[in-house]
């Protein structure tokens, strides 16, 4: 450890006239807002797609005494990571997405839209995909028959999402909005209901489920028959989050490498 600080230090001394940071506020406060972000949410989707592609398969393999020994000390810590992680994610994102709209209404007024303001975009944004997240949560709220069903609820996903982009795009096109401030629009507003989900089903649903097993585990006490349809909607939209990981990545990639909207 000592030689390693050693090295960063050397190389540092030997690197510091070829560096330069800026001195204005706001170019760094961004930059630590990307940083942040970035931070978090690698951590976020990181286990994300540890719960889909590593922990379902291998709790499935488990037999009940192990999963009662296994699951709630395990689930718990990972929750937590996950939880807080996917809101310090969307917070900074927030802040950054809100200086770049705010940017943006700034330079329309100067190039002369009277009609640029933060305010369309911001209102249309939360509204528009918070609607979705409860549109897509009230199709799981039957869980049975075809809304029991993965593909079926994958496609109500994907079309509701679509619409909802297509509706903030319309809605946020009068020619001052620059493609960050749009692509962002859209990847955003799904990290939006990604939170959403995982605050408001998948947290709600796992504390429930990891003190049943729990229970279950060291005393005995048999799991509630709503345990099994609601471990199967945590499942349904912990999924559904990691499809919609994969259009968010796209759409914040495409923000400052691939104009697609806007100016």
């Amino acid at each position: 450890m000592v030689s390693a600080a050693v090295s960063v230090v050397l190389l540092a001394t030997v690197l510091a006239p070829e560096i330069h940071f800026p001195q204005d506020f706001n170019t760094n406060l961004l930059m630590l807002l990307r940083w942040i972000h970035f931070l978090a949410g690698v951590t976020w989707l990181g286990l994300l797609y540890f719960f889909n592609l590593v922990n379902v398969p291998l709790m499935k393999e488990l037999d009940a005494a192990t999963k009662g020994k296994v699951m709630p000390s395990l689930m718990s810590r990972a929750l937590w990571w996950f939880r807080m992680s996917a809101a310090l994610t969307v917070l900074a994102g927030l802040v950054y997405w809100g200086k770049i709209v705010a940017a943006d209404a700034h330079n329309g007024q100067f190039r002369g839209f009277t009609d640029a303001s933060s305010g369309m975009a911001m209102g249309s944004f939360f509204l528009i995909w918070t609607v979705v997240w409860g549109v897509l949560y009230a199709c799981l709220i039957p869980g049975k028959g075809i809304f029991d069903k993965g593909a079926f609820v994958g496609v109500v996903y994907a079309v509701v999402v679509a619409v909802a982009a297509v509706f903030f795009l319309r809605l946020n096109s009068h020619g001052w909005e620059s493609n960050q401030l749009l692509a962002i629009g859209v990847g955003g507003g799904i990290g939006w209901v990604m939170l959403l989900n995982v605050w408001g089903v998948i947290w709600r649903i796992q504390k429930r489920l990891i003190q049943w097993t729990r229970d279950n585990a060291t005393k005995g006490t048999p799991m509630p028959e709503k345990a099994k349809p609601m471990a199967r909607q945590a499942f349904l939209v912990s999924r559904a989050n990691a499809y919609l990981s994969i259009v968010l990545l796209f759409f914040m990639g495409a923000a400052s490498h691939y104009p697609l909207f806007g100016r």
